[in-house]
């Protein structure tokens, strides 16, 4: 990575702690329990010198409700906003599911690492993801496509539990005009003519084979269990093969210690890690 991490969040946020007043320009219902957000940062100077890398999060609070984490949906190649899908299971994500467009959040972002796409230039790159799990990728997903010289053959398997579960829905046809876009359902309805079936089942149907490629995947645990395990039947190594891993984070700056894990923060060290560098944590994570 040839930027410090460090030194992109200092530069935009001389105080950690301290949120930036953003604006909720937009809203999208995903589905019936999630919703991406974009948002607009109130400070114009800050809303035009704002960066991030595809991979890193942000800590958004909802005034008198808390603060949570969540990762960059949107790439750093579209600028003047930032986005964040959020699924409804908690206190504060409830209260930012009851927000209206125009409302006031508190952001502070970037944090963390990021995806390393320079070194995945001339390669190909798969995407495997499930439900909720395609936002994290989402982001450097439109990045690649964005630039979409500089890599080989992109290609992505989403799935989901049902049509009703998919998200981005939106964005299907402009992932297709520069790439292929597998889609599958654990189970159809009457107006679903796709795939049905699971997503690690579907990756070995398609076999992509593991010479200069990478593998980038996210979802459910169990899913993410199985795709690994079809992944290294294929041939792929460890080393190909990157995950995120959002949910063990709480303050972003590696002080509540909530994500803490042998010699690693997840917030500083993560929240992208290869599968390599994962196998050295300990057991217990």
């Amino acid at each position: 990575m040839s930027t410090d991490i460090h030194e992109i969040t200092k530069q935009q946020m001389p105080n950690p702690y301290m949120p930036h007043l953003a604006v909720v320009e937009k809203i999208i219902e995903e589905t019936w329990d999630t919703k991406t957000f974009r948002a607009v940062f109130q400070d114009e100077e800050l809303r035009e010198k704002f960066t991030y890398e595809p991979g890193q999060f942000q800590e958004v609070s909802v005034f008198g409700a808390g603060e949570c984490t969540f990762c960059l949906t949107s790439s750093p190649t579209r600028k003047g906003y930032i986005e964040f899908s959020v699924k409804r299971v908690g206190v504060v994500t409830k209260a930012l599911h009851e927000l209206s467009e125009g409302a006031i959040v508190g952001i502070r972002a970037p944090f963390g690492n990021w995806f390393p796409y320079n070194e995945w230039k001339g390669k190909n790159v798969w995407f495997i993801g499930g439900g909720i799990g395609m936002a994290p990728m989402r982001s450097i997903l439109n990045y690649c496509l964005d630039n979409r010289g500089d890599y080989g053959e992109i290609s992505t398997i989403y799935g989901a539990r049902t049509p009703g579960d998919l998200c981005f829905t939106y964005e299907f046809d402009e992932w297709r005009k520069n790439s292929a876009l597998h889609l599958t359902v654990d189970a159809g309805d009457d107006s679903w003519t796709g795939r049905v079936g699971h997503v690690p089942g579907y990756l070995m149907e398609l076999a992509p084979k593991p010479e200069n490629t990478i593998a980038v995947t996210c979802g459910p645990p169990i899913m993410i269990k199985f795709a690994l395990q079809n992944l290294k039947e294929l041939g792929f190594e460890d080393k190909q093969i990157f995950t995120t891993l959002e949910m063990k984070m709480k303050c972003g700056i590696g002080k509540c210690g909530r994500c803490n894990i042998g010699s690693k923060f997840v917030c500083i060290d993560g929240p992208v890690f290869s599968f390599d560098q994962i196998k050295e944590l300990p057991p217990e994570f």
